[in-house]
């Protein structure tokens, strides 16, 4: 058999498959056909992947990339640049805007754009380095009929609804947006993704009105609503919410992601479900920078190699509810990303301005879109 593109001779982790270990993936038509060894001698394109890592195209399942339609958007090209084939866009479009969105970034972009809509009419829209307005923080832009209508018209695109609860994005709306958001999911049978930052409202009571399926984003922001106790524990209603089915995400973003609550965490035994950057136009030169930095501060407290890719392919591919990314199974989708692990002395940084001197890191060194060689560094 004949192939497109072959990736010869790298350490392939694809933890879908259980799979890790040096051999070659084969693309043509657009998707992945095989896995094994010495596929390359039928193959049109061979690309030399000895010496680095392959897997699965990176799902990074929090980011803001309407560019140019609110002010914290950036290029969605840049993050795909950066070893990510699918960018989830989380919130920053709502009912009222989400067409724009659809239309002059998601339709074009090479890169596979999902979103969560927000249950606000204009979604993120007052985001800057000077105005910070929490779109959850006025009722009056809640939009639940419209929001029900815009998701149910564009499920091919769309991955859930998106409410941001907390001072600073509902101020004394309080808890009052996320019930509005639970009833638009529950109308359209949709996941919810929920965003949270200071109380009010409290951590329990957020999920509390989460189900199976629905995604806490900022799972490991620091106090207060941290999910680990002062004592060094992890939350009761953080892991009640776990065994109902609640998926946990990083979003690291500007002011979501601690290491002191991830080494509590993590000491616990308790890994993030999914691994994802929050990258927006405020933390793209730091402290999040992309999907890879994220992943690499994990790397570096110790989570192991094989449990980061799953949180950034495997995992979140089911958040998503699209078995066909972040896996080699034959006939899914033909996207890879293709990374070096290198080691030295790398400064990291969390949200809360606290270093960490790092010993590794991965770096993209290609990516595959739909079985093509899309980029290389």
């Amino acid at each position: 058999m004949s192939y497109d593109l072959v990736l010869r001779g790298g350490r392939v982790i694809d933890p879908s498959q259980s799979l890790d270990r040096v051999t070659d993936v084969a693309f043509s038509n657009g998707q992945v056909v095989a896995t094994g060894d010495d596929l390359s001698g039928s193959a049109r394109t061979v690309w030399d992947a000895a010496g680095k890592i392959v897997t699965p195209g990176l799902i990074d399942l929090h980011t803001h990339v309407y560019w140019g339609g609110t002010s914290l958007g950036v290029d969605p090209l840049i993050l795909a640049r950066g070893g990510c084939t699918t960018l989830v866009d989380t919130g920053s479009a709502g009912p009222g805007n989400y067409p724009g969105f659809l239309e002059h970034v998601i339709k074009p972009s090479p890169v596979r754009i999902v979103a969560y809509l927000n249950v606000s009419f204009a979604g993120i829209y007052g985001f800057s380095k000077r105005v910070m307005v929490g779109e959850s923080g006025d009722l009056r832009l809640m939009a639940p009929i419209d929001a029900a209508e815009v998701a149910d018209a564009n499920r091919d695109t769309l991955a859930g609804i998106k409410v941001r609860v907390g001072f600073n994005a509902s101020g004394n709306s309080g808890i009052v947006p996320l019930d509005i958001g639970r009833q638009v999911a529950d109308r359209v049978n949709m996941p919810m993704m929920v965003h949270i930052d200071y109380p009010p409202p409290t951590l329990p009571e957020v999920l509390a009105r989460m189900r199976e399926g629905d995604v806490l984003t900022h799972c490991f922001r620091p106090f207060p609503n941290s999910p680990a106790t002062a004592d060094g524990k992890v939350h009761p209603a953080v892991l009640d919410a776990r065994q109902r089915g609640v998926i946990f995400d990083i979003g690291h973003g500007m002011g979501s992601f601690s290491f002191e609550t991830a080494r509590v965490m993590l000491d616990n035994g308790f890994l993030p479900d999914c691994i994802s950057s929050d990258v927006h136009a405020l933390c793209i030169d730091g402290p999040a920078f992309d999907l890879l930095t994220t992943m690499s501060k994990f790397l570096c407290l110790g989570m192991p190699l094989g449990d980061v890719v799953r949180a950034a392919t495997d995992n979140p591919a089911k958040a998503l509810k699209r078995p066909e990314l972040g896996t080699f199974r034959p006939g899914s989708v033909g996207d890879a990303s293709i990374l070096e692990l290198q080691d030295g002395e790398f400064d990291y940084v969390d949200s809360t301005g606290v270093p960490l001197a790092g010993k590794m890191r991965l770096a993209a060194k290609g990516v595959v879109i739909n079985g093509q060689m899309w980029h290389e560094a």
